[in-house]
């Protein structure tokens, strides 16, 4: 296959050369679709992979050309790059589409399979990983042959490609995605969508909390059930993005097809509107967040279908993720924890909240990263 070399004719140029770039360019390689590639470092991180397997593909490097994208098709931009780079902006007002690799891939799915393979969709500032980690257990327990992918760490893009003997196509599609993934995707259709949570996260890429919560808040749109959280207002679908709502909290169920907490025997249990499910003591991850990541998995869980005894089965084995208040032993008598994934403060402060009461001493916290123009008031 030759690259798009003329830029008079029609090509999609895949913007960005990382672990989901390379996917995208290997899906349009393997169907003979005209593209480029471009990448604003020198040396783009899988440079390798991407030479060996779209050979002859052209790839330009270093900063992005607005005319060769103003004169592309379509783009399929990086989550990591701004829409707001002034070439790409260009290009958009020029009226070339832009999209990411996960819009391409829901607009795949109709052609997988009929009826189309369900979503189901999961965003929020804190606990997506460990709400789709529960959903694939869940799943998994269930019998349920599920594709798991996102911002998890298999780009979309590979789960199309991914080879597929007659019949044994998942039942099931379960996708981690993280607001700049929902910045480009527009015709996501979930079964059903979850906002977990919301607080200040990525305030360098945003005008306002406002911003960043609208297009969290695109998870909804057309989806047939948003699952929402009680205890954050910011996660209440706007009227008229999805058919119908489920709700899961740390307080008492309004309805019986809500998730929640009470207290019974002096502990908290799950429950699903009056029907006890699981006392917290049964359950190996700890703190109160994560009992509600728990009731976020098991209202997702409902909607597509997960028979429930499977579902408790799975959430009472689950031991959570690596890397998330994860206990690493203790030197010269102290107990040193991994919570490397806490990437903002309100997950810092909730891993801080679930050590508390079992510390017998002080606290200290090793925090460093980018500070992403975020608030850390909460962390006093």
């Amino acid at each position: 296959m030759e690259a798009a070399g003329d830029q008079h004719e029609p090509y999609t140029l895949v913007v960005g050369l990382g672990h989901s770039g390379l996917a995208c360019a290997r899906w349009l390689y393997a169907r003979q679709v005209p593209f480029m590639v471009a990448d604003t470092r020198a040396v783009p991180p899988v440079l390798d992979q991407f030479r060996q397997l779209c050979p002859g593909i052209k790839l330009v490097c270093g900063p992005l050309d607005a005319s060769l994208l103003s004169q592309a098709e379509s783009l399929i931009v990086s989550p990591g790059l701004s829409l707001q780079e002034p070439a790409i902006r260009k290009a958009q007002d020029q009226g070339v589409e832009v999209m990411g690799d996960v819009e391409l891939f829901c607009r795949q799915l109709p052609d997988l399979s009929t009826p189309p393979l369900p979503v189901i969709a999961v965003t929020g500032s804190n606990g997506k990983s460990t709400v789709v980690r529960l959903l694939e257990a869940m799943a998994d327990k269930a019998g349920v042959p599920a594709w798991v992918g996102g911002n998890i760490g298999v780009p979309v893009m590979e789960l199309v490609d991914k080879p597929r003997a007659a019949g044994l196509l998942p039942s099931l599609c379960i996708l981690e995605l993280s607001s700049f993934q929902l910045e480009t995707t527009r015709t996501l259709r979930a079964r059903a969508a979850a906002v977990l949570n919301l607080s200040q996260d990525h305030m360098d890429r945003y005008d306002s909390f406002g911003h960043y919560a609208e297009v969290k808040q695109a998870i909804y749109t057309d989806c047939e059930t948003a699952v929402f959280n009680r205890d954050d207002p910011l996660t209440l679908p706007a009227e008229g993005l999805s058919q119908h709502a489920v709700s899961f909290g740390s307080d008492e169920p309004p309805a019986e097809r809500d998730f929640g907490l009470v207290c019974r025997d002096g502990e908290p249990w799950l429950v699903r509107g009056t029907q006890s499910l699981l006392p917290a003591s049964a359950l190996k991850i700890r703190g109160e967040h994560n009992l509600v990541n728990a009731l976020a998995a098991l209202a997702l869980g409902s909607c597509a279908d997960l028979p429930l005894p499977a579902m408790l089965e799975a959430l009472a084995a689950f031991p959570g993720l690596p890397h998330r208040c994860q206990y690493l032993g203790q030197f010269r008598g102290v107990s040193w924890f991994n919570d490397s994934k806490a990437t903002n403060p309100a997950a810092a402060v909730a891993a801080l909240d679930t050590l508390a009461p079992t510390c017998q001493g002080r606290i200290v916290l090793l925090a460093g990263g980018l500070a992403k123009g975020v608030d850390f008031s909460s962390l006093c």
